[in-house]
């Protein structure tokens, strides 16, 4: 693939920072736009890209997609070949208390990235669904070709609204898309209101972490690398097809229960939880189970890490990030 000029929304978070490192190691140049939301602390964020910063090919933009005409400056300014729109705000539960948030942030922001799009002629665009869509999906594994009608969580709401609006703009303007289902990744990095990151945290500290429902919710956990090479599969796919929209699963095809994470956790830390049972949460889903086989199919894409090694290296990454910190 020549060297080209990607814009990463949402570049400074967890899964933008670590796809922006791998971008530039390939030797691209990158401009990633973040408004740096205090939804976690920005520091984390600003840490996430601090050897970023470093890079003559990597330029950041402190903006909300959600501001129009800022957003138009970038795109004026820059000449962008391809868009891998992550910026978001995250998180199910949060979206149950503050759901006009998430509508204007997720579904306007969206909608401004494409017209955009649009505007600048960029015709390669792949953007950030979620697991979520599936809600309480009663068919496992999860498949593209589920219905996905019954979301039961404003977030999730907001990610199927997306990949409608993305259709509309490769119907009407022939713009190329790819929307990722993201099955719950971990990994270096991770936001700190995530569970893995959350019950890491507690037990080394030997403070009580909270189980919601009874351990049986499970979830597709997926290793950050393998999500990044899924990504990077997808844009050589873009470069060598068009006419595209695809909405397809990245998930590791193996689900773990809450019992069995908090376990695995205890094994990797070497320590016993304190726990706390609470009642199931209003908005999460019972299980996420994905079906690769389309991502297979058409990407070749094959998670490599399993969740016993992806834990281990979370577990070590964290350990050394609170020395750093100290």
């Amino acid at each position: 693939m020549k060297i080209l000029t990607f814009l990463v929304t949402g570049g400074s978070g967890f899964i933008g920072s670590s796809l922006v490192d791998t971008l530039l190691s390939l030797g691209h140049k990158v401009i990633n736009i973040d408004n740096m939301n205090d939804y976690y602390d920005a520091s984390i964020k600003f840490g996430n890209i601090k050897q970023a910063r470093l890079n003559p090919n990597y330029h950041f933009f402190q903006k909300d997609i959600c501001d129009f005409d800022e957003i138009d400056k970038v795109f004026a300014q820059t000449k962008i070949d391809f868009i891998i729109h992550l910026a978001a705000r995250a998180g199910v539960r949060p979206s149950i208390d503050n759901p006009i948030l998430y509508q204007n942030t997720n579904c306007l922001g969206t909608n401004i990235i494409f017209e955009l799009a649009k505007k600048y002629g960029i015709n390669k665009i792949i953007s950030a669904s979620s697991s979520s869509v599936y809600g309480n999906n009663i068919k496992t594994p999860f498949s593209e070709t589920d219905i996905v009608d019954y979301a039961i969580s404003p977030y999730a709401a907001t990610k199927k609204a997306n990949e409608v609006m993305g259709h509309v703009y490769h119907s009407l303007y022939g713009i190329d898309m790819i929307f990722h289902r993201f099955f719950t990744v971990y990994g270096p990095r991770q936001r700190p209101d995530l569970a893995i990151y959350k019950f890491v945290d507690l037990i080394e500290k030997g403070i009580p972490i909270q189980m919601f429902g009874d351990g049986s919710s499970s979830r597709d956990y997926t290793f950050i690398d393998d999500i990044v090479e899924g990504i990077i599969s997808s844009i050589n796919y873009l470069f060598k097809h068009n006419n595209v929209f695809e909405i397809i699963n990245l998930g590791n095809c193996n689900p773990i229960s809450l019992f069995e994470l908090i376990q695995s956790i205890q094994k990797a830390l070497g320590k016993k939880a304190k726990i706390i049972k609470m009642p199931m949460q209003p908005g999460d889903v019972n299980a996420t189970y994905a079906n690769i086989d389309k991502a297979k199919r058409i990407l070749g894409f094959e998670p490599k890490t399993s969740f016993s090694i992806g834990l281990k290296k979370f577990v070590d990454w964290y350990r050394k990030n609170q020395e750093d910190f100290k």
